[in-house]
């Protein structure tokens, strides 16, 4: 009988604290990407700190509304949060496309993908708040919030950041930096990390409106020489319009009054 000496299991944590890390992962941001990525890695045994810089009650506020597809509902199904998200959004089992003046429509259902729904339409603050609640229950996440980055250095194996946290300035050491902070990153940037991006010709509308009759959960899309247009169903029966214009007619729009607008409305879609 031969017998060996087997290596102990080193964590990646045990390994950060060796090269004199503070921690494995940092993710700057908050939204909703730094949020899911966070409270994805809950059971990883990874040491996480997440870097916000607004304080909650204004990142939650935020006016914005998001199609959510099958593929994200099975991410947060995963993190275990989907249960809480659910309730306070909006399903759509219909889709309906059209042509600018073409009478034809293109009709999707939920049969035609072997599923319950074809997706979801959510707020901003009900992907946030379940989210937020979340990561309180995740012991190797510290949520620093605001905080903000100031000064990144890239070192041979891990990053040193520099954080401001009300007057104070408080350097930490990660091996890994995400940078979850939006499409104008800083981090990107900080990290010279090049985008490749270019001016559009149109603007996008967005606005909330409460049809006379039920939206029966049915998303519609309108693709105009224009550009497209499109009415998601929301809970209470309200509907989310995208409504992209060319930017002298988009800046007309805006300026019309709540009648004016609808009637605008009421002409585009048809």
């Amino acid at each position: 009988m031969t017998r060996s000496l087997l290596s102990p299991i080193i964590s990646p944590t045990a390994i950060t604290a060796k090269l004199g890390y503070d921690y494995d992962l940092a993710i700057v941001g908050g939204g909703i990407i730094g949020l899911t990525l966070a409270c994805a890695l809950k059971d990883s045994g990874l040491k996480v700190l997440l870097i916000e810089a607004r304080v909650q009650s204004a990142a939650v506020a935020k006016g914005q509304a998001y199609a959510v597809q099958l593929i994200s509902s099975r991410i947060f199904q995963g993190i275990g949060v989907w249960d809480k998200i659910l309730p306070q959004i909006a399903t759509f089992n219909q889709i309906r496309l059209s042509d600018s003046d073409y009478p034809g429509v293109v009709q999707f259902h939920p049969t035609d993908l072997g599923t319950e729904d074809l997706g979801y339409v959510a707020e901003h603050q009900a992907l946030l708040q379940p989210l937020q609640e979340f990561l309180q229950e995740c012991p190797n996440v510290k949520y620093l919030c605001p905080a903000e980055v100031v000064k990144t250095e890239y070192l041979p194996d891990g990053v040193a950041i520099d954080i401001k946290i009300g007057e104070e300035i408080q350097t930490i050491r990660s091996l890994l930096l995400v940078a979850a902070d939006g499409s104008r990153s800083r981090i990107r940037e900080a990290a010279g990390i090049n985008t490749r991006g270019w001016q559009y010709w149109q603007s996008c509308i967005v606005a909330f409106v409460k049809p006379e009759k039920s939206h029966n959960n049915i998303a519609y899309e309108k693709f105009h020489a224009s550009g497209p247009f499109a009415i998601l169903p929301l809970p209470g029966n309200r509907c989310r319009i995208v409504w992209t214009a060319p930017h002298a007619e988009a800046k007309a729009i805006c300026a019309l009054d709540d009648e004016q607008f609808l009637e605008e409305l009421r002409r585009r879609y048809g």
